[in-house]
C-alpha cells in the first residue's frame, strides 16, 4: 500500500509526539495523536495564571539543526522574539555567572579559597590519572574542574535534581550537559577576551514565541485537525497491542482495542513495556531498575515588576530544598498581558516514594515562601498568592550504569516491528526540546521517506555538516565542519 495510506497511533502529545503527528498530518497520513492529560506540549506547554501567561519551569527554544529549526520556524511564524539569556547560581548568598566568568568566581569565592579552588584545579590537571573524567557525575567534574570548584558549582544542584549522590549520577549526564563547558576557555576568555566554545546549553540569547513555549504545540494541534488527523486528549493509552511480535495497535484505558499500521511512542518507556505480554522477567527486572524523577512547582505572585535580572536562577546552596527560580518577567512582554504583577516559579524535584511528594498545597507554598524570602531577592509583604503544580516522570535518572539495563530493555523491543519510540520519556533520554523534535522528524522518515534512522543511537551532541542559528530576522544557516 502507499505510504501515505498508513494508519498511525502517535502516543503522547509531549515535543516528540505532537511534532510526530503534525509532520504525518501534513503529509496526508492517517494520524491519530492520543494524550492522557486535557492538553498538548507536556512539560513544554503554557498555563494562564493570575491574568498572565507562564510555562512549566523554564523552558527556551534553541537548536543548531536546520531542520529543526526550519520546522519550529514554519510552526511558529514571526510571531517569536529573541531573548537575552541571564542565569546565574546563588551560593552562599553570592551570584555567579553561569556560564562561569574566572572574574566573578575568583571574586566572590574571596582570596583564600581561590586560591584553594585553582590549586585544586592545578593538581587534578597535573597529578596521574587526574585527567581521567570516569564513569560517574563526580568523577567526570573533578577530572575537568578540580574537587573544590566541582563541589561548589555542580554537586549541590546535581544532588537535588536527580536525588542520589554524584557518585551514584552516571558520567553521561555530565558529558550531555557539560561537555564543552571548559575552565580553561573561560580563562582564556577573561585574559584575552572571546568567550572560547561553548555548548550548546550556554548560549546567550534563544527565540521565544510571544504567547509562551506551549503556543508552538498548540498550533501542531490545530494543523493536525486541519489536515484529518485526531487528537484525543483525557485518552490514556494503556498497552501497545501485538500479534506476536508485531504491532497491530492500541488498547486505551478503557479496554477499546484500536488497529493501527504503524505506533509511535513517547510515553514512559518503563511503562510501556511493562505493559507487553509475556514480557521475559530478565526484561522485567532491567525495566524495574529504570526510574524518572518528578518535579513540582510552586507559583509565586509578587507585587510590582522587577525583582531580579534574571531569567532564571540556580540555587545550589544546600540548605535550601529548592533548585530553580524561573522569573517570567523577563522573557517577553507579551505574556504579562499588561500585569505589573510578577510571577515566579519555584522548582524542586523528588520521587514518587518521598514523603515531599504527597504534601498539601498549603505545606508547599509556605515552604516556597519561606524559601525564596531566605534568599534576600524578595520580601515576605511582596508575596501575594501561590498555585502548585505537580509533573510526574519528568527526568529520566541516569544512575551509574544504568545503560546496562536499559540496553535490555532496547535489544528486546528491536523485537518489535511497527512500534518506534522518541522523546524524553520514550527513548529514555533527557532531551531538550529540539532533540525531541528531531527524534520525531526522523522518525516519520522512517516511515515515510524510507530513512534508516536507529532512533536508540540519536544522541543530542550530534554534529552535522551545516549548522543554523534563529536569529530576529529568521534562519542562517552556515557549514560546518563535524568533529573528528
Amino acid at each position: 500500500m502507499a505510504k501515505t495510506n498508513l494508519s498511525v497511533a502517535v502516543i503522547g502529545a509531549g515535543p516528540a509526539g505532537a511534532t510526530a503527528a503534525y509532520m504525518l498530518a501534513k503529509r496526508g497520513v492517517k494520524v491519530d495523536l492520543y494524550e492522557a492529560a486535557p492538553y498538548v506540549g507536556g512539560m513544554s506547554r503554557s498555563i494562564e495564571l493570575w491574568g498572565q501567561t507562564v510555562d512549566i519551569g523554564a523552558h527556551r527554544f534553541f537548536s543548531s539543526d536546520p531542520r529543526v529549526n526550519k520546522l519550529w520556524l514554519e510552526v511558529v511564524g514571526k510571531d517569536y522574539k529573541m531573548v537575552n539569556r541571564l542565569s546565574r547560581i546563588m551560593y552562599q548568598n553570592k551570584f555567579y555567572n553561569y556560564p562561569i566568568k574566572v572574574t566573578n568566581v575568583l571574586e566572590n569565592l574571596g582570596l583564600k579559597e581561590s586560591i584553594f579552588s585553582v590549586s585544586s584545579y592545578i593538581w587534578q590537571r597535573v597529578k596521574p590519572g587526574g585527567r581521567d573524567l570516569g564513569t560517574t557525575f563526580e568523577s567526570w567534574v573533578e577530572a575537568r574542574f578540580g574537587k573544590r570548584l566541582a563541589r561548589h558549582f555542580f554537586k549541590t544542584y546535581a544532588e537535588k535534581l536527580w536525588g542520589i549522590p554524584t557518585s551514584e549520577l552516571d558520567a553521561e549526564f555530565a558529558a550531555q550537559r557539560i561537555k564543552k563547558l571548559s575552565l580553561w576557555e573561560a580563562v582564556k576568555g577573561a585574559l584575552f577576551g572571546g568567550g572560547g566554545d561553548k555548548h550548546k546549553t550556554l548560549v546567550d540569547q534563544f527565540a521565544y514565541p510571544v504567547q509562551g513555549t506551549g503556543e508552538i504545540y498548540e498550533r501542531m494541534k490545530t494543523s493536525i485537525e486541519k489536515n484529518g488527523g485526531r487528537v484525543f486528549l483525557k485518552t490514556p493509552v494503556q498497552a501497545v497491542v501485538a500479534r506476536g511480535k508485531v504491532i497491530i495497535g492500541v488498547e486505551l484505558e478503557s479496554g477499546e482495542v484500536r488497529k493501527y499500521d504503524e505506533v509511535i511512542s513517547s510515553m514512559p518507556i518503563t511503562q510501556l513495556v511493562s505493559r507487553l505480554k509475556d514480557l521475559p522477567t530478565k526484561v522485567e527486572k532491567a525495566a524495574s531498575t529504570l526510574r524518572f524523577r518528578n518535579t513540582l512547582i510552586v507559583y509565586l505572585q509578587l507585587k510590582g515588576g522587577e525583582v531580579f535580572p534574571d531569567n532564571w536562577i540556580y540555587l545550589h546552596s544546600p540548605e535550601l530544598k529548592m533548585g530553580r527560580i524561573t522569573n517570567f518577567r523577563n522573557w517577553v512582554p507579551e505574556i504579562l498581558h499588561g500585569k505589573k504583577e510578577t510571577i515566579l516559579a519555584l522548582e524542586y524535584w523528588c520521587f514518587d516514594e518521598d514523603d515531599f511528594w504527597h504534601w498539601s498545597d498549603k505545606k508547599y507554598i509556605e515552604l516556597a515562601k519561606r524559601e525564596l524570602v531566605s534568599t534576600g531577592l524578595v520580601e515576605a509583604s511582596q508575596i501575594l498568592d501561590g498555585k502548585v503544580m505537580k509533573v510526574p516522570k519528568c527526568y529520566p535518572v541516569y544512575s551509574h550504569g544504568y545503560r546496562k539495563p536499559l540496553k535490555v530493555v532496547e535489544n528486546y523491543l528491536r523485537e518489535y516491528k511497527h512500534l518506534q519510540f522518541i522523546g524524553r520519556y520514550g527513548s529514555f533520554k533527557y532531551n531538550n526540546q529540539d532533540h525531541s523534535i528531531l527524534m520525531a522528524m526522523l522518525a516519520v522518515e522512517n516511515l515515510l521517506d524510507n530513512g534508516k534512522h536507529d532512533l536508540w543511537n540519536v544522541n543530542s551532541d550530534d554534529e552535522y555538516q551545516e549548522s543554523s542559528k534563529i536569529t530576529a530576522t529568521g534562519l542562517v544557516i552556515k557549514e560546518t565542519t563535524p568533529e573528528s
